[in-house]
This record gives C-alpha cells, sequence and structure tokens, in this order.
C-alpha cells in the first residue's frame, strides 16, 4: 500500500526557487583541462525561467557551487536572485523571503538532494526532479516525470503556470 500523497496548491504559487546542480543540470561536471568545470542546462528550462519572469512571477537560484558560467547563463535569463557558494541554504532563503516580503506558502522550490530538504519543508511546493535523491523524493509534494537537467524545471513552472492560465 502507497502512502496518500496531498497534491500542492498549485494556485497560490508567485515565485520559484531552483538548486542547479541536478535540477537545473542532471549533476555531470565536465572537468577541462583549463581546470573549469561545465554543466549543460536544458533550453526548454530556460525558456521556461525566463517566460515565469516575463509573467511576473519572482525566480531564484540557491546553489552550494559558485561558478562564473552557471551565473552568466541565469543573468542571460533575466535571473536576478542568484546565490552561489552557498553552505547554509536556509539562512540564504531567510534572507530572501525577508528581503521580499514574500509568504513561503507561496513558494516552490524545486531540489534534488539531501542540502535541499530543509527549504523545501518551508515552502508550498517540495518539487523534484524524477531522479533526486530518495530522502528528497520522500519529503516532496511534486515529483516531476523528468529528471534534472531534462527539462525537470519547465514541468512545474509550466505546471504552475497552466494552472493559473498564464501559459
Amino acid at each position: 500500500m502507497s502512502a496518500t500523497r496531498i497534491l500542492p496548491d498549485l494556485a497560490v504559487i508567485s515565485a520559484f526557487i531552483f538548486d542547479v546542480d541536478g535540477v537545473l543540470t542532471d549533476g555531470t561536471l565536465l572537468a577541462l583541462n583549463s581546470g573549469e568545470q561545465a554543466r549543460a542546462f536544458h533550453i526548454r528550462d530556460g525558456y521556461a525561467i525566463r517566460h515565469a519572469l516575463r509573467q511576473g512571477y519572482r525566480v531564484a537560484v540557491i546553489s552550494g557551487r559558485e561558478e562564473e558560467g552557471v551565473r552568466k547563463r541565469l543573468e542571460s535569463l533575466d535571473v536576478r536572485d542568484i546565490f552561489l557558494g552557498v553552505d547554509d541554504k536556509m539562512k540564504i532563503f531567510n534572507t530572501y523571503i525577508n528581503t521580499y516580503r514574500l509568504d513561503p506558502a507561496h513558494i516552490a522550490y524545486m531540489g534534488d538532494d539531501v542540502p535541499d530538504v530543509e527549504v523545501m519543508r518551508r515552502c508550498a511546493v517540495a518539487a523534484c526532479p524524477a531522479d533526486a535523491a530518495a530522502d528528497v523524493r520522500a519529503i516532496s509534494n511534486y515529483a516531476a516525470a523528468l529528471p534534472g537537467g531534462h527539462g525537470a524545471a519547465r514541468e512545474l513552472i509550466e505546471a504552475v503556470l497552466r494552472h493559473q492560465q498564464k501559459w
């Protein structure tokens, strides 16, 4: 017998927060001879992020890793709330919601691994890609059909915006 999950209320979402590695990318790091570590982002995730911003949603990224290429990619999508190299995601989350006076009951957070769990538990929608770690899948109330880096973020954004008739 499987546990019954209560589906989140997508109608109240006005902000999205995403992790990077394992959510906006598939978690693969390419170690280049130059020392840089390259990642691949899915173009459809980028389209959805930009569309959400243009529809008036807040979009933020909180990631444990600091890479200039990631920052440049997010800035090219017009994301302004970019927090990279973060050790304490909960501290950054609290600062972010206090700065913009956001109610966690109106936030969808998509994470894929243990460092995301504490913040996910505070948000209305605790979302994860299909290939998220077991601990994250266990607390998620929205699980994408797609894996991280392959459209999972787009899937979440599109579900919310379609529900709110903004897609």
